[in-house]
């Protein structure tokens, strides 16, 4: 079983809005079988003594160095902590905190020093790209699932969400033969089926506020059409599950749900791809690092794609946004393509992290602008 902890937006914030003399950056391949963690633990050892390293190179404080270095160890020694783990583990420590998220994502090893934390590699585990959920909806059952890129599916509770439909029109069925007003055979099952369609809409509506990831509909017809109908979720995709759901377990669901994802996904980076090649003529899409850097500093940029595995040593000027580029990283450099996407973030952009080949001109970054350069 996998033992995330996903950092929320607002930890993430934090993590990039954080400035210090000594931050260190650790990412570390992980396994839930514990009887094979060792190497993982073996492998944060190591890239502790090169964070290590690194700090006194940049000759930094040994009160500084001590306690990141305690901190570090008194994870290492916490058998508890590694007896429960995902695929990665994204360790951030100061002189004062150590913060560690276990995220489902495989992460490439490394470790980061500097003036700030390396958080590029977490925006995929973040991104709304990888989940969404799943309504399984059946005359005698509902269920809200959220499916994951790397984790198993999860039911998630809802307050006030009908049980089935003939609880949800405090009536014994919804077959009904005799008649009161339009109440009865055909026409009063669907006029039943529709408030049942309503009053889960209606229960959904505080659970996926604010949420962005697609909603995924299991459901046969009539019921699918009708919650098609009268829903206000804006995230209801167009493909369903055809199929009842009612004896489907949330793994069957997760499969079903899986191929409609992915073409979501793919669907979504497309409609981007090609709206960055048709504003490219404008002057409002960029490839080059250089100039995305200066236009996230001033907070011109809608839309960043980044390459999650590619890291540019460098520095990025906090006022003007120019790129000094370094042979290798070291403490007193930071990754370009993380301060790039920081920025973004928060002057309220989105960033994509994606795989190289999905990035508008292959490069490091694409960068979609708010108005022209």
């Amino acid at each position: 079983m996998l033992h995330v902890d996903i950092p929320t937006k607002t930890q993430i914030d934090t993590l990039i809005a954080a400035r210090g003399d000594a931050l260190v950056s650790f990412y570390v391949p992980t396994t839930p079988e514990t009887q094979h963690i060792g190497q993982a633990r073996t492998i944060l050892g190591n890239l502790l003594k090169e964070a290590e390293a690194q700090l006194e190179a940049a000759a930094t404080p040994k009160r500084a160095i001590w306690p990141i270095s305690e901190q570090v160890n008194d994870l290492l020694d916490d058998d508890a902590f590694w007896s429960k783990q995902a695929n990665s583990l994204a360790v951030f420590v100061s002189p004062d905190r150590l913060r560690a998220f276990r995220v489902p994502n495989r992460l490439s090893e490394g470790v980061h020093v500097g003036d700030r934390y390396f958080t590029k590699p977490l925006l995929r585990a973040v991104s709304g790209l990888n989940h969404a959920f799943v309504l399984a909806l059946a005359e005698n059952d509902v269920r809200l699932i959220e499916v994951f890129a790397d984790l198993p599916p999860q039911e998630r509770r809802v307050a006030d969400l009908p049980k089935d439909a003939a609880s949800a029109n405090g009536t014994a069925n919804v077959n009904s033969r005799s008649y009161s007003g339009r109440i009865g055979g055909a026409e009063g099952q669907n006029v039943l089926l529709r408030a049942y369609c309503r009053k889960i809409d209606e229960a959904l509506r505080p659970v996926l506020a604010g949420r962005d990831e697609p909603l995924i509909l299991a459901a046969t017809e009539p019921l699918l059409s009708m919650f098609r109908s009268v829903t206000t979720q804006d995230t209801l995709v167009e493909d369903a599950i055809r199929t009842s759901p009612a004896n489907m377990t949330a793994a069957q669901l997760d499969s079903a749900a899986r191929p409609i994802l992915d073409a979501e996904q793919a669907k979504a980076l497309a409609d981007l791809q090609d709206r960055f090649a048709a504003l490219a003529g404008e002057g409002r899409a960029l490839t080059d690092v250089e100039e995305v850097a200066k236009a996230a500093t001033f907070g011109a940029v809608d839309t960043l794609f980044v390459d999650i595995d590619h890291v540019v040593p460098g520095t990025v000027d906090e006022t003007t946004g120019a790129v000094t580029f370094a042979k290798e990283a070291s403490a007193k450099t930071h990754g370009v393509i993380d301060e790039i996407a920081a920025r973004v973030i928060t002057t309220g952009g989105t960033v994509l992290a994606v795989r190289q080949d999905e990035v508008p001109g292959k490069g490091a970054v694409a960068a979609l602008l708010r108005y022209a350069a």
